[in-house]
């Protein structure tokens, strides 16, 4: 065909998009986040008070059933539709508390031979290295929205809390009560900022109208 010769090419539209649907069209936050909110309820409402102090088994069928197993697979589900920075945060999230409710349940029981005189390093050990874990995180996530950066520095002061009140324990290795309490209390902040973000994706998840969660501290 020359350039003088007409274009008779029939140009084809290209067919519209099928609606995704079936799994790929979900969002797993709707689910992790239900699940982090109840556990850290539970936990928060321990730590107040509302069951009595050193009681740590309480709210663990919340935890073990709902939480950790609701986030291990919110963040199998995220891994499937390629969100892989929300598989990390529901996974690692999903593995802290599945961590706590064998700590509880391991010093409860004795499966880790563990003296009565190790305890107290031993829970401090584990607040330690999540403290840490959940800082890295943090510090990861930083161009999320502030919402969620505000859940992750929640969630480490709730850790250093909890850390301080067994660094103060007595001689008895009784925790400090008051900085216990303090952390309960900012675990149930955190329980409700999640609440917020829950709100927002159930919001898009129905065709509402997204709530705002403010910029990301990094761009």
């Amino acid at each position: 065909m020359t350039a003088l010769e007409p274009d008779n090419t029939v140009q084809e539209t290209p067919a519209p998009a099928e609606p995704v649907v079936g799994p790929m069209a979900g969002d797993p936050a709707m689910l992790g986040l239900s699940s982090f909110i109840v556990g850290s309820i539970a936990l928060g409402l321990g730590l107040v008070g509302v069951v009595p102090v050193g009681v740590l088994g309480a709210p663990l069928a919340i935890i073990l059933a709902a939480t950790a197993l609701g986030l291990l697979l919110a963040a199998v589900w995220a891994a499937a539709v390629g969100q892989s920075a929300v598989a990390a945060v529901f996974g690692i999230f999903g593995t802290f508390w599945l961590s706590y409710g064998v700590l509880v349940l391991g010093l409860d029981h004795n499966w880790f031979a563990i003296t009565v005189s190790a305890v107290l390093a031993t829970v401090k050990l584990f607040l330690v290295a999540w403290l840490v874990a959940i800082i890295m995180l943090t510090l990861s996530t930083l161009r999320l929205p502030s919402a969620f950066t505000a859940v992750f520095v929640l969630v480490d002061l709730a850790l250093l809390l909890l850390l301080l009140a067994f660094a103060e324990a007595s001689p008895l290795g009784v925790p400090s009560t008051g900085l216990l309490k303090t952390a309960g209390y900012v675990v149930l902040v955190f329980a409700a900022v999640g609440i917020y973000l829950f709100y927002d994706a159930a919001q898009a998840g129905t065709g509402g109208k997204r709530v705002p969660l403010g910029p990301p501290l990094i761009h």
